[in-house]
């Protein structure tokens, strides 16, 4: 169960489950559909380990306002990311993604009370995406439709209207991602988590300045 928008849940609950780890990608869900009013039920295929679907599991509702409220222990956090080679935008695609993206978010001008997340290109392309009250549900949703449309998320760029929480981070890099750019601020937890995974960190994005906490690896 999370708190969320409602819209595009199927590729919430899809986005989910890639970045928890229970799938590697499209070939692991035998069929996910909307079954009910607010209910998904995605069915895994077969040979995906048993275990895997554990790592879902909370203790607590989950909430839209962290993406890691309600696991058990620590040692639950913390996914295993393999390091990759990251990528900082440049200026013009810095200058480009934040305006391209404030023109998709229709929910935010008439509430005022959205985060919004994007998937784009080492270009500045727009890819796809999301609105919802959870920044870490935007994100999720934009994953999940790239998953959904079988598309190669590696090497992608993420931007996100929230703060860069150590989740948003993760998710990203489980993704295999390689830059994350926030409007807000960072934690020290996602500037060390991007430095350690090797992905491309940018915090305070605002039409022509910005700070560079993780640098390509």
């Amino acid at each position: 169960m999370t708190m969320r928008t409602p819209g595009h849940d199927v590729d919430l609950a899809v986005g989910f489950l890639l970045t928890e780890g229970v799938i590697d990608g499209l070939d692991d869900i035998r069929a996910v559909a909307t079954v009910a009013e607010n209910v998904v039920d995605a069915v895994l295929a077969e040979g995906v380990p048993r275990g895997r679907a554990r790592l879902a599991d909370r203790q607590l509702y989950a909430s839209s306002s962290c993406g890691i409220c309600g696991k058990a222990s620590l040692d639950r956090v913390r996914q295993r990311v393999p390091a990759r080679r990251g990528w900082v935008p440049g200026d013009e695609v810095m200058r480009a993604i934040g305006g391209a993206v404030g023109r998709m978010q229709p929910l935010f001008d008439s509430t005022g009370g959205c985060h919004a997340a994007a998937l784009f290109e080492s270009s500045g392309h727009i890819i796809v995406t999301r609105e919802d009250v959870g920044r870490h549900n935007a994100v999720d949703k934009v994953i999940g439709a790239g998953v959904r449309e079988d598309r190669d998320l590696r090497g992608l760029g993420l931007f996100t209207t929230s703060r860069a929480g150590f989740e948003i981070v993760q998710k990203a890099a489980v993704a295999g991602l390689g830059a994350v750019v926030t409007v807000g601020a960072p934690t020290s937890l996602a500037v060390d988590a991007a430095g350690e995974w090797g992905l491309a960190l940018v915090g305070w994005a605002r039409p022509g300045r910005w700070v560079v906490y993780s640098p390509a690896a």
